[in-house]
């Protein structure tokens, strides 16, 4: 059922910390924060993005790392310092004009637990809590910042025809 709801899919929103990151926070003595990407999602992404689907990120904290990581992927729709992710997703499936039923929601907590809920396919990771992994309709098999969101872009991709396509410049 996942594969089939994925094929229908415009757009996907990315929780940042313990999805797109190991989840650790890294804070200097200055009070300055650091995050690990992951290059191999971040070429992922911008395959996906290249494919048509919509990239997306709604995340609770705020931190100019994240902004730099979004312009570097050309992911300009950024949400950060979210309370309500559930209101911010509704308004991103509003302006643009996506039924929820065509969009995912990527996250690895409580806190995303309502986001997830206004989608049609709702992503986690295997670290996530048990109540966020039951109500998931596909967990990855790779670990957050190891490689999860990859797998998701490759899954989509592949559910929508359009992989071959994005890896064909690189298999020539």
């Amino acid at each position: 059922m996942p594969t089939e709801i994925a094929k229908h899919i415009r757009l996907i929103a990315f929780d940042i910390d313990g999805i797109m990151t190991d989840g650790g926070l890294y804070l200097s003595d200055s009070g300055e924060e650091f995050k690990r990407f992951n290059s191999l999602d971040g070429h992922g992404l911008k395959m996906l993005k290249a494919s048509g689907v919509e990239l997306a990120i709604i995340t609770g904290r705020t931190s100019r790392c994240v902004e730099l990581r979004a312009k570097n992927l050309g992911i300009t729709r950024v949400q950060q310092g979210v309370h309500d992710k559930r209101a911010a997703m509704q308004t991103l499936l509003a302006e643009l004009g996506i039924a929820p039923e065509q969009a995912a929601f990527m996250g690895d907590d409580v806190v995303d637990l309502p986001a997830m809920s206004r989608v049609g396919l709702a992503i986690s990771v295997p670290a996530a809590p048990q109540v966020v992994r039951e109500r998931a309709h596909y967990v990855t098999q790779r670990q957050a910042g190891h490689g999860a969101v990859r797998e998701v872009c490759e899954w989509l991709m592949s559910a929508q025809g359009t992989l071959d396509a994005q890896l064909a410049p690189y298999l020539a």
